[in-house]
C-alpha cells in the first residue's frame, strides 16, 4: 500500500519569536558598536604613537565594524527588515573594500622604507581583550541572524568575527616586532588583514551569507531537516557546500 505524499511547509521562526530575534540582533549591534568606539580610538592613537600600520589598521577595521553594524541597525529599525537588506550589505562590502585599500598602500610603503613600528603595550594588551571579546559576540549574533534568517544580520556577525582573527595576526604581529625587533611583521601582518578583509567583502557584496538560512526549512532535497545532511551536500546545520556554521 502506497501512502500520498504530504507536502510540507517551511517551518521558520513565529512572528513572535522573529520579534525576540530582531530586538536581540538590536542589542548585540549596539553593544558592538559601542566596544568598536573605543577601540578604534585606542587603536589608531597607539598605533599612530608607535608608527605601526597594523595597529592603524586595525583600528581603521574598527570603525567599518561601526558602519557595518550600523548598517544592520538601520536595516533593524525599519517595520520590515528585509526590504533594506540588499543595500546594508552593500554598505558592509565597499566597508571591507575600503579598509583593504588603505593597508595594503600603508604596509607597501612600510616595507619599501617607511618608518619602523614601535612597541606598543597597549596594541598588545587590546588585541588580547578583543580576541577574548569578539568571538563571544559574533557567535550570538551569527546564531540569532542565522535562526532570523537575516543576510545582513549574519555578514555583520563576520566582520565581527574578522576582527578576532585580525586581532590574532595583530597580536603575533606586534609580539615579534616587541620581542625580536622585527619590524617588517607589523606590516606583513597588515597585509593579512587585508586580505582577509577583500574575502569578506567579496561575500558580502554577493550577499553570500551561506549560514543565514534557517536548517528547519523544507523537505525538498535543499535543507536539513531534524539534523540530517541536506541533498546538495550541505551539513547538518543546514550550511551548503563551502561553508562551515556548526
Amino acid at each position: 500500500m502506497t501512502l500520498p505524499l504530504v507536502a510540507l511547509t517551511p517551518a521558520g521562526p513565529s512572528p513572535a519569536r522573529r520579534q525576540v530575534l530582531a530586538r536581540r540582533v538590536r542589542l548585540l549591534v549596539a553593544a558592538t558598536i559601542t566596544y568598536n568606539v573605543i577601540e578604534a580610538v585606542v587603536a589608531i592613537t597607539a598605533g599612530t604613537v608607535a608608527s605601526s600600520t597594523a595597529l592603524i589598521g586595525f583600528g581603521l577595521d574598527s570603525v567599518i565594524e561601526v558602519s557595518s553594524a550600523a548598517a544592520v541597525a538601520w536595516q533593524f529599525a525599519a517595520p520590515d527588515p528585509q526590504a533594506r537588506e540588499k543595500v546594508a550589505l552593500r554598505v558592509i562590502a565597499v566597508s571591507f573594500f575600503a579598509l583593504a585599500a588603505y593597508v595594503t598602500v600603508e604596509s607597501v610603503r612600510a616595507l619599501a622604507g617607511g618608518a619602523d613600528a614601535e612597541h606598543s603595550s597597549i596594541g598588545l594588551v587590546l588585541a588580547a581583550l578583543s580576541l577574548a571579546i569578539m568571538p563571544v559576540l559574533s557567535y550570538a549574533q551569527r546564531r540569532a541572524g542565522r535562526e532570523l534568517g537575516s543576510r545582513s544580520a549574519v555578514a555583520d556577525s563576520k566582520q565581527t568575527l574578522l576582527c578576532t582573527y585580525l586581532s590574532a595576526v595583530l597580536l603575533v604581529g606586534l609580539g615579534v616586532n616587541s620581542l625580536f625587533g622585527w619590524s617588517w611583521a607589523d606590516p606583513i601582518a597588515a597585509l593579512v588583514i587585508a586580505a582577509v578583509a577583500v574575502k569578506e567583502g567579496r561575500e558580502a557584496w554577493r550577499g553570500d551569507a551561506c549560514c543565514a538560512v534557517p536548517p528547519t526549512a523544507t523537505l525538498t532535497g535543499t535543507d536539513t531537516v531534524a539534523g540530517e545532511p541536506a541533498a546538495d551536500g550541505g551539513d547538518a546545520c543546514g550550511c551548503h557546500p563551502g561553508c562551515a556554521c556548526c
